[in-house]
């Protein structure tokens, strides 16, 4: 038994194919069938790309419109520094795709993705409840996340307001 992502696409399944294994490590196009003669797509067009991402498999079916993808469905990237989830971040937002906010985003084919720095898990469950609220916080602010703000953010120590924790003046 195996479970595999399985995306429908209009008409530009082996293009985002392509392009997604241009990114990752590990990733390859492992086999492409074509539409022949009479079927609802040119002769010759993808029909369906089955490839590997960083070792996971995925289908992509060229089926027409009329099912566009959803951010309910994204695909999750942890990378290990801000280097690397800038490098994903622009790669997959080229030629059209749009940031969205907490480290999502639409690639031009419309397929939503997460792309987040081996960090913001960490600090999201920083065993201090006070430091992972700011980290928290601080990625609510963010479309990118940027590692360095966040642990700006959960370092900062808490300031009392205007007259907490300051001695009372008598007369």
């Amino acid at each position: 038994m195996s479970i595999t992502p399985f995306l429908w696409f209009d008409d530009e399944a082996e293009q985002a194919a392509e392009r997604y294994v241009s990114l990752f490590p590990n990733s390859r196009i492992v086999e492409v069938a074509r539409y022949g003669e009479g079927g609802p797509q040119p002769a010759g067009t993808a029909f369906n790309v089955t490839f590997v991402l960083d070792g996971l498999e995925i289908q992509a079916l060229n089926g027409g419109p009329g099912h566009p993808h959803s951010d309910a469905f994204s695909l999750q990237i942890v990378v290990p520094d801000q280097q690397e989830c800038d490098r994903l971040w622009d790669a997959l937002l080229a030629d059209g795709g749009m940031p969205s906010q907490c480290g999502w985003l639409i690639d031009r084919w419309g397929l939503s993705w997460q792309v987040i720095p081996e960090a913001l898990p960490a600090l999201l469950a920083d065993p201090d409840p006070a430091r992972a609220h700011r980290a928290l916080t601080a990625m609510f602010t963010m479309a990118k996340i940027d590692v360095a703000t966040l642990y700006a953010a959960a370092d900062r120590a808490s300031t009392p307001g205007p007259g907490v924790g300051r001695p009372v003046a008598t007369v």
